[in-house]
This record gives structure tokens, sequence and C-alpha cells, in this order.
């Protein structure tokens, strides 16, 4: 801070002069000390420049309302919201939503560096905070067939840019607790900043050998118990509610009935499509259900801002408090996490008006490269009548690994009610990559769903009751450069086009939504789960790193022996 504003803001906080702007007569949440405490907010250049008794030149009423900072998710991917990144951080914001960590690693997987900076350029000068989390496991580990790789020195340039945070979630732990030179070379690289991980269930000695390696966070926990393991172990806890991952349930309860009050916990919400976010909220949801479920509403504010603040190393975001940066909720209701009004370097962030989508580079719309694949190639037998079969999950990403008998001798598999058909197929580098295997729990009758978003390579994926719509919704995919596609009785039903790297739309959110909502509704008519996101949950049935198995374009990968699987 320059002497000259200091000695300006001085005379503010003692009373000498008018702030710029003061809110007056609110209910103030204070995070350091969990009180709430009666007062008035002054706020000068977007700084809170004193809490108390104060005159404004401008000022505004809030009896009856809350004051509580802004809050931060800890870990997202925009690309996952399927509209430009502008457009999330507009519509999020909305939702009392001011700072963003993002980790660009799905645009990192298709385009490489040029993927990265389209997220970085994006959200140079929007109306929020967004942070950036350098990739680390581009690809996500040695069996994926991705774009591109990214090595610690490609990343090293992007340490001057003072948004570049840290070290995204390192995803392939087997590399770090082995000691592979080219993993710890990226650690070592931001050795004096944040590394985020992602570990789910691993053992307890990997789990500690991987700490050991400076990795401070994971959002992968869906158990309570899981969590307090890593807790033991030093880690921040990110609490993730996505679309497909919901988690907020199982942890905030835990820590409910342990009497607990959410030190070292966090909240994110890692992949969440946009409709939910305007259906449902985006932060905001996090702290409404944990304060359902029992948590101290300051508590459960906490966990959404100076927690993540403090983990992040922000000194001036996450509170209210003189020095910090005026990034504010107005508050109807605290338990109801009622919004009013947000502020964002003390400025109201409006409800309405145009959202602005900027261009995108004509070579991140030309992504989608298949090579020689037909309907033969999602032929699946068995020389002894043994299947094996991914077990999906109600409500998380995890699988379960199942072999299943389904005929007696060699025979060719055929759908039915309880199992499908799930493919993936390469789409970086026309390889003809493509692995088949049987998929439970997904329910899809009468036709194929597939999309060119799948965690975290985003080769094609497609589940469907016979080959024939299957081949159609590849093909389809193919015609329009990535998306979401439905095909139904041997006919396209609809498709959602993703042209920004077969990962996001640029047609506006509105038009995003009114689509996504018709073809879920679709998806769910023909026989998919009423509480299953049809393209998220599709999305992750492609990534190594997620226990217990997989489905690759090399073919079924078992997570857990690191080895890949027979049909």
């Amino acid at each position: 801070m320059e002497l000259k504003d200091y000695q300006r803001y001085s005379e503010i906080t003692r009373g000498q002069r008018k702030a710029e702007l003061v809110l007056k007569n609110a209910e103030i949440v204070n995070v350091f000390t969990g009180e709430i405490l009666a007062g008035d907010v002054a706020i000068e250049d977007g700084i809170i420049v004193g809490t108390g008794s104060y005159e404004g030149k401008t000022e505004r009423d809030m009896t009856g309302k809350y004051i509580c900072p802004g809050f931060i998710d800890s870990h997202l991917h925009l690309e996952s919201t399927l509209v430009t990144p502008g457009e999330l951080v507009t519509v999020a914001s909305r939702h009392g939503t001011t700072t963003f960590i993002v980790d660009p690693h799905e645009s990192a997987n298709v385009s490489g560096l040029a993927g990265i900076d389209y997220i970085v350029n994006q959200t140079e000068d929007v109306s929020a905070n967004v942070f950036v989390m350098m990739p680390s496991c581009v690809p996500a580990t040695s069996i994926d067939d991705n774009g591109c790789t990214l090595t610690a020195e490609d990343m090293a340039p992007y340490l001057k840019n003072k948004r570049i945070l840290g070290l995204g979630e390192v995803m392939d732990y087997i590399s770090v607790v082995n000691g592979e030179a080219g993993m710890h070379q990226k650690l070592t690289l931001f050795e004096n900043r944040v590394r985020d991980g992602h570990a789910p269930f691993l053992a307890e000695r990997d789990l500690q050998a991987y700490v050991m390696a400076g990795i401070k966070t994971d959002h992968e926990c869906s158990e309570f118990e899981y969590a307090m393991r890593e807790r033991r172990n030093g880690m921040t806890i990110l609490i993730r509610e996505g679309s497909a991952a919901r988690n907020v349930d199982a942890i905030v309860s835990g820590l409910v009935e342990n009497h607990m009050t959410g030190e070292g916990f966090c909240f994110c919400t890692d992949d969440k499509h946009i409709e939910d976010i305007e259906r449902e909220g985006h932060i905001d949801h996090n702290v409404r259900r944990a304060i359902e479920l029992g948590m101290n509403p300051v508590d459960a504010i906490k966990m959404a801002t100076i927690h993540s603040a403090q983990c992040y190393g922000f000194d001036n975001l996450g509170a209210i408090a003189p020095g910090y940066q005026a990034d504010l909720i107005i508050l109807n209701d605290l338990e109801k996490v009622s919004i009013d009004e947000v502020y964002y370097k003390g400025k109201v962030v409006q409800k309405d008006g145009k959202i602005e989508i900027r261009s995108c580079p004509e070579e991140l719309k030309n992504t989608v490269h298949v090579g020689g694949f037909s309907e033969a190639d999602l032929k699946l037998e068995s020389p002894d009548g043994f299947f094996t079969v991914i077990e999906m999950q109600d409500g998380q990403i995890t699988t379960k690994k199942q072999i299943k008998k389904l005929a007696e001798g060699k025979c060719s598999f055929v759908s039915d009610e309880q199992l499908q058909k799930i493919a993936v197929i390469e789409r970086h580098k026309a390889t003809g990559k493509t692995g088949v295997g049987i998929v439970s729990g997904f329910g899809i009758r009468g036709g194929a769903i597939a999309s060119s978003v799948s965690h975290d390579s985003h080769n094609i994926i497609v589940i469907g009751d016979n080959d024939k719509d299957m081949w159609l919704a590849v093909q389809e995919l193919i015609r329009v450069q990535g998306g979401y596609t439905i095909v139904s009785d041997h006919r396209v039903f609809d498709t959602l086009e993703l042209p920004v790297m077969g990962l996001m739309s640029d047609a506006g959110y509105q038009y995003s939504n009114r689509k996504l909502k018709t073809m879920i509704d679709k998806a769910h008519e023909m026989g998919v789960g009423r509480g299953v996101d049809p393209f998220i949950t599709l999305s992750f049935m492609a990534l190594p790193v997620i226990p217990e198995i997989r489905i690759t374009p090399r073919g079924i990968y078992d997570v857990l022996s690191g080895e890949f699987s027979r049909n």
C-alpha cells in the first residue's frame, strides 16, 4: 500500500473524514472470532477501512441484514461448467462467489499451453478474483491418450504471472510416491507455493509418502473417515459439491456428529454444470446445505471464506476487517443464506445484464480427430462367457469392479436393462484406439449418449444399449467438433455443441441451459436415474485415477492393481 493511500485510509478509519461508501446498521459476521457484531462497514477504493460506526459520502442502510465475506471456490475446472470462463464467473459471482481457484487441466489435456493461455486470458479482467493452479498431470497418467504433455520446463515461464498460485491437483500419486523424476521436478518448481492433491483412498503409508512430497490439499474425499485420515496427516480438505460428486452430506455430517467446527476444511465445486449453478447455487449451496445438516452458520461461512484464504495464502481476502478487499455478501437470512446483494471491490455485482462472450482462437475449435472408427469396433466378445463390469455408485464418481458370467462358453455381449455397453474413442491424434466395456447402474434404453468431455484426456465416451446408436452418437460429435449428444431409436435427438476444445460452448449460457435441460430430461425418460446427471457421470468413467475401475481407449483399466483387465 502506498503511503499516501494509507494516510487517507487512516484518516477515514479514525473518523476524521467520510468514507466513499458505508454499509450502515448491519449484522457483521466476524470469521476470526465467530461473533456476529452490529455495526457499519466503511469502504474506500474497494478496501475495507473500518468496522464500527462511520459516516460515508454514500450510505446504504442494512438494517435487518447480515454481511459476510465473499465466498471462495477452493478448486474448480471452469471447463466443466460447459460455458466460457467469463460467463461462469459472472453467473457464480451473483451467487456470492467472489474468488475462484481454477485448475485448467481440462484445457491443457486437449490443447496444451494454448489451452492454459485461453483460461488465463479469458479471466484476466473479470469482476472477480480468479487465480490459476498450473496443471500438474498432463497427461493424468502414463496410460492416458490425451492431446499433449507438459513438463516442469514448460511450466516455469508461468511463475512470473502473479495470478499463477501454485501446482494443480497431483493425480498421479504413483509417480509421487515412487519418486519419479519428472513429477518431482514439478513439485520442486512450486516448492514455495500451494500444491493441490488428488488422493482418493490411498493406503495409509502411501498417503503419508504423498503428503511428505509437500502436497497440501485434497478434494477427493467422499467419506468422513478418509477425510479425517488426511487431516491427521496435515492436509486441508476441500469438501466438494458438484453436479456428479456430492460429498457435503457425508463429510459435514461427520463434522457435526463429532462436534467439530470445520477447521482445516474448505468448500469447492470441482465440476459443476452451469444449469445446476443457476438452479441451486454455487458455493452458497455448500454453505446452505452445511447449515441444514446442523453446522453453526458462522462455522459454515468460515469454511467458504477464511479457511480457504489462509490455505492459499490470501492475506487480504476472506474476512471483514481493515485492509481486506471489500468482497462482501449481503444476506437477508443467515441460516438460509438468502443473498440480497454481492459486492466485489466495493461495487455491487449486477444481477442482470448482458454477459460478454469473448472470442476464441480458431485453432481451439478444431480438436476432434478420430481415425477410422466403425460400428464393428464396438463388438465385445468373451471366450468363456465371463465379462468385467464397471459398476457405477449412486451419488459418487467412484466405481466397483465386478466379474459376471453372462453366458456359457464363447459369446458376444448383448445389452439388457441392467447392463449396457460403454466405449472410449481416442480423438486427439486419430490413432484409431477404441476401448469397449460393460457398465451397470446407468440404465439407458433405446439409444445412446455420447460426450467429448471425458476426464481427463477428453476423448469421446459413449454409452448405449445398441451398437448402431452408439456409432451414430460418435459420428455426430465428430460432425460438430465436440459436445454432448443423445441418439434415440437410430436418430439424433439433440446435441449441445461444445466447439471450444470439445469442452465449452460459446453460444451463451442460456442456450446451453435450455439444451442441457431438454437433453437431461430425455436421458431420464430413456431410463437414466432421476438423481443422476447423465453427462457428468459419464464423463468420469474414463478417468484412470479414481477407484476402482475405468474404461480408456486402451481397454478396461483396474485402478487398484494398475493393470488392464480382460473384457
